[in-house]
């Protein structure tokens, strides 16, 4: 589908590049990608998603806007109050660029509908506020054979990185799972939620912007992704740091003895 000259003047900025240009535009405006939570994580990635001219968005949420979001997700507003977040980030996009189809989920990701859902997108970005969401969601992205994004929060810090291990790497070994970086996910209760810990709204905008970011690059193709590297970033002292991770043969999902073979110890 050719850009429209309208299209070809909201991106110009992105077609002079040229690592992006008119090809690279096109790959965005073909586009599917699926954004799960549209939270802090989720809100500055939608817009950004958008605002590049992805062609299809699809956004999964079963929360409502409350006034405690608005300190930093950012994609609602203070009349959003009360509503269904998949459909205020739905309004949101449409104001931004009308150009974005927008596929709206107001429903719980869970076992029973994770493949159906991944597989419908080309890509994933995780941005769920929870260990047993992003389990289930990189777990499902591997039966899948779907790329994942997949980005956390603390109170000060996030992490970042891209998990492709339905593929090889370029020496043709597996890549990395999710499980291969943090085996176990932590016991039940042993992390404070954010309501009870606090968080630093900035460092979510900052983080989910670098999450769409993963995502563009991803789908045009330039630059090295952040498969194998976990990118950590600590708000106090503004620091920046890589972690290296490799394949973990013994790992349950795609390790020598896989005992994951599809998604039912989360049908619970």
């Amino acid at each position: 589908m050719a850009l429209s000259p309208d299209e070809l003047e909201r991106y110009a900025r992105h077609i002079v590049l040229r690592e992006v240009g008119g090809p690279g535009q096109a790959r965005l405006q073909q586009a599917r990608v699926l954004v799960i939570g549209a939270g802090g994580l989720g809100s500055p990635a939608l817009l950004y998603l958008a605002a590049a001219g992805v062609g299809t968005l699809g956004v999964v949420d079963d929360d409502l806007v409350s006034l405690s979001n608005l300190q930093r997700q950012v994609i609602h507003a203070t009349q959003d109050l009360g509503m269904q977040k998949t459909a205020s980030a739905a309004s949101a996009i449409a104001k931004l660029n009308p150009h974005v189809k927008v596929e709206t989920h107001a429903k719980r990701i869970d076992a029973s509908n994770a493949f159906t859902l991944i597989s419908a997108y080309d890509i994933v970005l995780d941005g769920s506020d929870n260990f047993a969401t992003r389990y289930l969601v990189s777990d499902a992205c591997y039966l899948a054979k779907r790329p994942l994004i997949t980005s956390a929060l603390g109170t000060f810090d996030a992490t970042l990185t891209t998990i492709r291990a339905h593929e090889k790497n370029t020496k043709g070994g597996p890549n990395p799972t999710y499980r291969c970086l943090f085996p176990e996910p932590p016991p039940d209760g042993s992390l404070p939620t954010c309501s009870q810990a606090g968080i630093l709204g900035a460092l979510a905008g900052v983080a989910g912007s670098l999450a769409a970011l993963e995502v563009i690059r991803a789908i045009v193709g330039f630059g090295e992704s952040l498969v194998g590297r976990l990118l950590m970033i600590d708000a106090r002292s503004m620091r920046f740091e890589m972690l290296e991770y490799r394949w973990d043969p013994s790992n349950p999902l795609s390790g020598k003895n896989p005992s994951i073979r599809d998604l039912s110890l989360y049908a619970r």
